[in-house]
């Protein structure tokens, strides 16, 4: 029941926002809760992701997320993954900013919101989709097109990865936090991730190039495992 609360405060915070006098969507909108829970928002071209962890166990609780689009002031979602409500997947749903402001100011002092207009500059930030891996020397590619996708958000400070399928609602995994990309070196920090929380405060660098819209990128995995992935941006 805490857990939904905050998520139906979080998107009345969000919608609020997200439909003031901004004239730019924000890159990322961060909510810190009274229970120890950060709730990340991130908007990447034409994709957002939307996701909640508690800072004090290192707990992947939730996400959700895919297609936005907005017309005057309001705002429409098109699920492609929600690890609480699978049956929302390839639904949109549109939400009036007329209606929600009015409930901002009453419920904004429970949580510490951070928007994020200006993070800094990265040639990475955009919206990716896994389009390619090295598998003995040889580049193996990957159908962007097929449901079962993993993409990859990237603001200028925040970035997260998401496996899911559009055909069956099935969520496979996640993980994110703030990263770094200079001189061609790559590095995360992790502060959330759904199949192993230990790896939670761990940093990771990766060699990178970019080749056109392909980021090569390459080094070890969380787990150890060498590896040399090409990204595609998703448009």
């Amino acid at each position: 029941m805490t857990q939904r609360i905050f998520m139906t405060l979080s998107f009345i915070l969000l919608i609020s926002l997200l439909l003031s006098a901004q004239k730019v969507m924000p890159e990322a909108i961060k909510l810190e809760n009274k229970d120890n829970t950060t709730e990340l928002v991130l908007f990447s071209g034409n994709y957002f992701s939307w996701t909640t962890f508690s800072t004090d166990k290192n707990e992947f609780i939730a996400t959700k997320g895919g297609q936005w689009s907005r017309n005057g002031r309001n705002l429409m979602l098109k699920y492609e993954f929600h690890t609480q409500d699978p049956t929302q997947v390839n639904k949109t749903v549109t939400y009036k900013g007329k209606s929600i402001r009015k409930q901002l100011f009453s419920q904004s002092k429970k949580a510490k919101i951070t928007v994020e207009n200006k993070l800094p500059s990265s040639a990475l930030a955009n919206p990716y989709l896994i389009s390619g891996r090295k598998q003995n020397e040889e580049i193996q590619r990957i159908d962007t097109t097929r449901p079962r996708k993993t993409m990859k958000l990237l603001t200028g400070r925040y970035f997260q990865w998401i496996a899911f399928n559009t055909e069956t609602g099935e969520f496979f995994g996640t993980g994110g936090g703030t990263y770094t990309a200079e001189d061609g070196k790559y590095t995360e920090h992790i502060l959330f991730f759904s199949r192993d929380n230990s790896r939670v405060g761990a940093t990771l660098s990766f060699d990178f190039e970019l080749k056109g819209e392909d980021w090569h990128h390459s080094g070890l995995s969380s787990k150890g495992d060498p590896i040399y992935e090409i990204w595609t941006v998703r448009k």
